[in-house]
């Protein structure tokens, strides 16, 4: 047990203060979903026997005979049963699942439990999510919780299906010939990779497998042995997999925490104002709060002088007028410099992203996670209207290209939601004139700045849902032309310097 311990504390400290309604009736609804289908399970699995049989292989292939197993979302216990473990425990949030496997594999244990909410177990050899990674309302959080199963030497798997699948998968789902599921996780390999990261977890293995996903005599044996493994062709196949070890804690001294502060631009919100100072969670040593008015004439800096004037325990807060609308860009830069916390955070104050999400942000930092933490809302299914598909397609360019650029995975480059140390701000501060002052959100500006000085960057999947009060401010194809016109300078600065 005292391995276990070890292994638990390379997790961080846990979050007590993350409570996002949103996000907790997702986690409902899923949970409602899976208990209401519970008894359709097998018939379903059978319908699409080879697929299961290969999952069966590939896990098999992974784990030796006589290990002791946890499987998270074991469902009716098959994958379970197939690995033959010494000891093995299933875990699924769903009771009907665990009375079904139960009665099939009375040998085994099977136990209900919530994975983003687990409580004590005992360390296994081998931790199995097999399918599991879309059905997670938090993905962060429930992977965070993995150590709870972990000793040193454990070894995590995960299968997830490929999203460039989607549209055949509920082709066949329209058709009856598989079960329908709620909306999946866009999580490319590297993403889970990225997700296993920031939780303490490194990726030691990695791959693809089953290109030919149904059972043709013959020729499944043929593509699924001899093509899927070709480069190129791999990355075409349905499934995707990983083998992650928990990283053992580094020795350090202990830190005092440090103090934080939360920067949030604004532009008639109003309407968001009181729900946002009510569910910011505190963080550090001391959380401030820096409220930067680009002109509003709604009542929004009544509202923040009102919360300027009746406070909030453990909170601070400021109110930093931009004289104009100058843009978000600007008002980050003002609002930075006038911030007095050792980390600095950027929050957008429409509620898109939650203030509930800002300690992960914190933890990736004292963690050592990456030295600036980007937030990523093009994981999660967001709300609907909360980002028009014309915004979406360009933010996935943008995206691409800027991952391009600085050599490094970026998955959202526009997500307002942005950590990082006020030691690296001042050092990206410095190095401003390189790429120019005319980004207008100020995302390039901290991406390129970071990529141009060899900082870490992280991304942070966030759920993002649409805004309850007012309307947005950005303009797609103005400020859209001037982000390509800053990706431009960033290619010759960077590319063809």
């Amino acid at each position: 047990m005292a391995a276990h311990r070890a292994t638990r504390e390379s997790a961080g400290p846990e979050i007590s203060c993350y409570n996002d309604s949103y996000v907790n009736d997702i986690r409902l609804k899923l949970k409602a979903y899976f208990e209401q289908h519970a008894q359709e399970r097998d018939r379903w699995k059978s319908r699409s026997r080879y697929y299961h049989e290969r999952i069966s292989h590939l896990v098999r292939g992974l784990i030796p005979a006589g290990q002791k197993v946890a499987e998270i979302g074991c469902g009716t216990g098959d994958l379970l049963s197939a690995l033959s473990p010494s000891g093995g425990m299933g875990i699924d949030f769903s009771h009907r699942m665990i009375e079904i496997a139960r009665s099939k594999y009375p040998a085994l244990q099977f136990t209900v439990d919530d994975l983003e909410q687990l409580g004590s177990q005992e360390p296994c050899d081998y931790v199995v999510l097999s399918d599991v990674l879309g059905s997670l309302a938090d993905v962060w959080l429930g992977l965070r919780q993995l150590h709870k199963l972990c000793h040193p030497g454990t070894r995590v798997i995960i299968t997830h299906y490929n999203y460039l699948w989607e549209p055949l998968l509920r082709m066949s789902e329209a058709l009856g010939l598989k079960a329908r599921q709620p909306l999946q996780h866009w999580l490319p390999l590297a993403d889970i990779e990225n997700l296993m990261a920031l939780n303490g977890f490194r990726v030691v293995r990695k791959g693809y497998s089953m290109l030919l996903p149904i059972w043709l005599p013959g020729l499944s044996y043929l593509v699924n042995r001899f093509l899927a493994p070709i480069p190129g062709l791999r990355r075409l196949c349905l499934v995707q997999y990983l083998v992650a070890r928990p990283e053992l804690p580094r020795p350090q001294a202990p830190k005092p925490e440090p103090s934080v502060s939360i920067v949030v631009p604004c532009l008639d919100e109003e309407g968001h104002i009181l729900p946002l100072v009510e569910r910011l969670p505190r963080l550090g040593a001391f959380t401030e709060v820096v409220f930067v008015d680009g002109g509003s004439t709604d009542g929004t800096v009544q509202k923040i002088e009102r919360v300027l004037s009746e406070g909030r325990e453990g909170f601070r807060f400021k109110l930093i007028h931009q004289g104009g609308r100058f843009g978000k860009g600007d008002a980050v830069r003002k609002g930075f410099a006038a911030c007095s916390g050792e980390i600095l955070m950027i929050l957008d104050a429409d509620l898109s992203v939650a203030p509930e999400d800002l300690p992960k942000f914190y933890l990736a930092l004292i963690e050592s996670r990456g030295e600036l933490i980007n937030g990523s809302r093009l994981n999660y299914p967001m709300e609907d209207e909360a980002m028009r598909y014309l915004n979406n397609m360009g933010n996935k360019l943008f995206g691409m290209a800027l991952s391009w650029l600085i050599d490094r995975h970026v998955r959202d480059t526009l997500c307002g939601t942005k950590a990082l140390s006020r030691e690296h701000y001042e050092r990206i501060k410095t190095q401003r004139d390189y790429f120019g002052e005319f980004d207008p959100f100020g995302d390039f500006d901290l991406l390129f700045g970071a990529a141009r000085l060899g900082l870490e960057i992280v991304d942070m999947p966030v759920r993002y849902r649409s805004r309850a009060y007012g309307a947005t401010k950005i303009s797609r194809f103005k400020h859209g032309a001037l982000l390509a016109r800053m990706c431009l300078v960033a290619m010759r600065k960077l590319k063809f310097a």
